[in-house]
Parts: C-alpha cells; structure tokens; sequence
C-alpha cells in the first residue's frame, strides 16, 4: 500500500493536550489507556470496556466517560465534543461512523488517528529507553511489522543508552563550564560515548560506569 500522505516523525509535548476518543470497545481501551499517560482523554461510547471503566474511577487518572452512541450523534453534537481537541480518533466498530467523525473533524481542523484507514496521525511502535526515544512506524502499512522491528531494535538499544545519556549530559554541563574550545569538548564526550569500558562498566552499575567516564574525562584535560 502506497500512501499520499507525507508524515514527518516529530515529538509533540502532549501535557496540555486534550484527546477525544469515539469508541469504548478493545481499540478505544488500547488507545485511551496510550494517550492518557501523556494527555486528558475523553471516550464517547454507549459502552465501555472492564478497564476503562476501571481507570476512569482513578482520581489521578486522565480518563473521562461520556455514555452517548456515536451512531445517533450528529454532525452538531460531533462538533461541540471535539470543540478543544487535539487529536480525535473514531474507534467504533462501524466505519460510516468512523467516516462521520473525521469529516467533522477535519472540517474544524483537527487532527485524526484512524484506526481502519490511514490518517493524519500515525502511532508508531516505540522504544524508551531514559530521555532517548526510538519510534517505528511503516505509515500504517503493516502495524505487525512495526512491532517485529521494536522487538528486534530492543535488543540492541539496552537500559544502559539511558545511563549513557545521563552521563553525557552530566559531563557535557561540566565541560561548558571548564572547557572553552568547543571542539575539544567535542572531542572528549566523543571518546567517552565510544568507550567500551564505559559500556562495560555500565553493566555492572550506573556509578561504575559514570567514574570510568570521569577518569577518561580527566586525562584528556590532564
């Protein structure tokens, strides 16, 4: 399948952004439990899954229930519930609905997530690992083969990137302050980040790893 939208990767800080989701069955779950661990998320269905009902009783959560069903609301009433969003996604299970909801929404200008076709949001595989991000995404071609490839990028992308990145920024912040050639600095971290006893170090402990990166650090500077 060949796609004629043109999407860009990009990090989106979500923290004030409001997701309205139409749907309460798996899909709408799976997507309401994603998006509210970032976001306030409202699901609209006539019924909703054990667990959104679940988390929607967490008063820390981000999880709203509006019992309504999507098939009886019109184009007005679609509008007024998307009036704030910033994503909306149709996730009944009866795509002239589906549809419905997204020609309200792109009228309006928001942005949709469509789970049977291809919209203007892709959610990609994603690997986390401390402050680095890794997303994989086929475009909404194959979600399987998103997954396929998470699962073999893991392997190589261990918890010690995280202890890595730390450390990096750590010495980065020490060097700013103590070294004013900016390639020398350059330089330095560079050595660090391809140390193999840094990386070796980081298996056993973060506070290994860190005073073998200082040790590098100080006979560069020595």
């Amino acid at each position: 399948m060949t796609s004629d939208n043109h999407f860009l990767p990009l990090l989106i800080d979500m923290s004030d952004k409001h997701i309205i989701i139409f749907g309460g069955g798996s899909v709408g779950e799976r997507k309401a439990l994603l998006f509210s661990q970032h976001s306030d998320v409202t699901v609209i269905s006539r019924d909703f899954t054990p667990l959104l009902l679940e988390n929607s009783k967490d008063k820390n959560g981000n999880i709203i229930l509006v019992t309504e069903d999507a098939a009886t609301l019109s184009d007005e009433m679609i509008s007024e519930f998307i009036e704030h969003a910033f994503l909306v996604i149709p996730a009944t299970n009866e795509r002239p609905i589906n549809e419905k909801i997204v020609a309200v929404a792109k009228a309006k200008g928001i942005l949709t997530n469509q789970v049977d076709a291809i919209g203007d949001v892709t959610v990609p595989s994603v690997i986390k690992r401390g402050e680095l991000t890794v997303s994989i995404s086929t475009s909404g071609s194959s979600p399987a083969f998103s997954k396929y490839t998470r699962q073999k990028v893991e392997k190589v992308i261990t918890p010690q990137f995280a202890d890595m990145i730390e450390i990096q920024d750590s010495i980065r912040s020490y060097l700013k302050e103590n070294v004013s050639d900016q390639k020398e600095r350059k330089d330095i971290l560079w050595k660090v980040l391809d140390s193999k006893d840094v990386w070796s170090a980081l298996e056993e402990s973060y506070e290994k790893g860190f005073k073998t990166a200082q040790a590098i650090v100080s006979r560069n500077l020595a």
